[in-house]
């Protein structure tokens, strides 16, 4: 099964294959209407529809208020990393975590995933780039607000001033992450909170390379 079939529908995969096909033996892309004709749509809305899930999920790509700029993106096989498709990636959603006191509710399963322009944003995802909600307040000091998406890589060594998710005591939070004097503890970014030092043990996870954010 390749990666295209786990995100698009069967139609999906039918349209962009004629937008593939056409941009190939034509030298452009087909139109709204030649798109509807081929599949025997009874409008041009339908047709509409398909096209603009495929740019949104980031299979087509095109240029606004330019007739037949439609252009089918270069398509990855890798199911295990990141899925490729030009300069957009898939980042898997792995649950929430608290940007406020610690809460041991860790939630491992994949929940979607995000399309991002790597080039906007300046990272360069591998298999261990993963993508958590924010829940809470306490890191506003950092610009980061309940239910952003924090984008993390698992592995990397954090420095001081880092933002990372982590556990503290077996207890999950995202915060900032301070080394002094040999001691390392997390802290918040909002004076209602307190240092996060722990008791016993404090594992970090990911280290937060990006941040997005959706308009409400």
């Amino acid at each position: 099964m390749n990666s295209m079939s786990l995100s698009l529908t069967h139609r999906q995969q039918e349209v962009l294959g004629f937008i593939r096909e056409q941009q190939q033996t034509q030298g452009t892309a087909p139109s709204l209407r030649e798109v509807a004709a081929h599949f025997g749509f009874r409008s041009m809305t339908a047709a509409a529809d398909h096209v603009k899930a495929l740019r949104r999920k980031g299979y087509l790509t095109h240029r606004p208020h330019q007739a037949r700029s439609l252009r089918a993106l270069p398509l990855a096989v890798d199911t295990h990393h990141p899925v490729e498709r030009g300069r957009i990636v898939d980042i898997p959603v792995y649950g929430s975590i608290p940007a406020g006191f610690a809460d041991d509710r860790r939630q491992e399963g994949r929940e979607g995933c995000i399309s991002v322009d790597v080039e906007t944003l300046g990272i360069s995802p591998s298999s261990r780039t993963f993508a958590l909600e924010v829940r809470g307040n306490s890191m506003e000091g950092r610009h980061i607000l309940n239910g952003d998406y924090a984008i993390l890589e698992h592995g990397m060594d954090p420095r001081p001033g880092d933002v990372v998710a982590a556990l503290i005591d077996n207890e999950s939070t995202l915060k900032t992450f301070v080394k002094q004097h040999g001691k390392t503890w997390l802290k918040a970014e909002n004076p209602s909170y307190p240092d996060f030092i722990p008791a016993q043990e404090l594992v970090i996870q990911g280290v937060m390379v990006a941040l997005i954010r959706k308009y409400r």
